[in-house]
């Protein structure tokens, strides 16, 4: 009656499967740290019936620096690595990417993050990526740097992204200072699939940018980060500040990444530029940049010791905004701080934040013997 009931019920194979299925789960659980759920989700892209294979992989990983929680990490996202070959398929490639500088903590956070550069070939994929990369930006920390700011860079095409995208930039006369910032700093871009690089580029090229600039290479990320609709409301939001469309793409132009800033990021800047201190929103569509800045850090303690000098006519009243929120600290501190203490001495303490501007005695008449910048 029992061994009736078992061929009519489950065979054998499926017996098997069942015992090496609930073997994979309580491994996964009890060896890598997955919750119930994870690993029986987990369990359905692998299966074993014995700890041999997955526990000689946990022990590579954990000799090559990998904590507990980013072996969980692993495993939850890809774990089939569990059934790699760990001295000739996972360690040639830990190898590798320690060999070209991959090292100390790093290596174990981006193989974590990306662990599917541990599932691409050596030989076909890995080396030749690194090989491009190379010859693109001669440099291997910038290899490294790219890699670390995006594994996309070691994941995608060779043949048919890589290599098209950076020939298409050469072909524009795209210099090499231009293409090495673009991919050093915006790798998911630069590798982005070509259909879609083609597109933005020739985009870019339509709203008039030069190749051979930085901003060409800025202007090529807004557009493939931004969707029609976000593109056209941005235009709405500086519209409602004065902005007509030709200065919207004039200050596109001079500092592309202004279209990707937030509407609160923008609506507090002009407010406190115009509507507070009262700048010419078309003055600002000519200085973009500032927009970009720090409203607590950089645009109000600048603004207020410019404020105090224009109020003891110690500047000139024509001061355009570049001309003190876009120099570094050191510039800003010699050329409106250092050099007016001797007229105005609580001027740090208001750049520092520590003294209400309001509390600066504040004289019309000129001082005399100051040179006015």
């Amino acid at each position: 009656m029992f061994k009736l009931f078992t061929s009519i019920g489950l065979s054998e194979s499926e017996q098997q499967k069942g015992k090496e299925h609930s073997f994979t789960v309580s491994y996964l659980i009890n060896s890598c740290g997955l919750s119930p759920k994870s690993a029986l989700l987990a369990s359905k892209r692998v299966h074993f019936e014995n700890p041999d294979r997955p526990d000689s992989v946990l022990n590579l990983l954990k000799a090559n620096g990998f904590d507990d929680t980013q072996i969980t990490k692993l495993v939850r996202s890809r774990s089939d690595l569990l059934l790699s070959n760990p001295e000739n398929t996972l360690l040639p490639k830990i190898e590798f990417f320690r060999s070209i500088g991959v090292i100390g903590s790093d290596l174990p956070r981006i193989l974590t993050l990306s662990p599917d550069l541990l599932r691409r070939s050596l030989n076909n994929h890995l080396i030749p990526c690194y090989d491009f990369l190379k010859s693109v930006l001669l440099v291997n920390e910038k290899v490294i740097t790219t890699m670390k700011r995006s594994q996309r860079a070691f994941l995608c095409d060779v043949t048919n992204v890589m290599v098209p995208n950076i020939a298409l930039l050469r072909e524009l006369g795209a210099p090499q200072s231009a293409i090495s910032l673009l991919v050093t700093n915006f790798p998911s871009v630069a590798f982005i699939t070509h259909a879609k690089f083609v597109k933005a580029v020739q985009m870019v090229k339509e709203f008039g940018f030069d190749p051979s600039k930085a901003a060409f290479m800025q202007a090529i990320q807004v557009v493939l980060k931004m969707k029609k609709p976000m593109w056209e409301y941005k235009f709405e939001v500086f519209m409602r500040w004065g902005w007509s469309k030709e200065d919207t793409l004039l200050a596109f132009k001079r500092s592309p990444h202004c279209m990707l800033l937030s509407e609160e990021k923008i609506t507090k800047a002009m407010n406190f530029l115009v509507s507070n201190l009262g700048y010419s929103s078309t003055d600002i569509a000519k200085n973009p940049v500032v927009l970009n800045l720090s409203l607590e850090k950089r645009l109000i303690p600048r603004c207020s010791v410019v404020q105090i000098l224009l109020a003891k006519d110690l500047v000139k009243n024509d001061l355009s905004l570049s001309t003190f929120l876009l120099p570094n600290e050191k510039y800003f501190l010699q050329r409106f701080v250092i050099k007016f203490q001797d007229d105005v001495p609580q001027l740090l303490s208001v750049y520092q934040n520590k003294m209400d501007p309001m509390d600066v005695e504040i004289q019309s008449e000129k001082v005399s013997g100051t040179e006015l910048l």
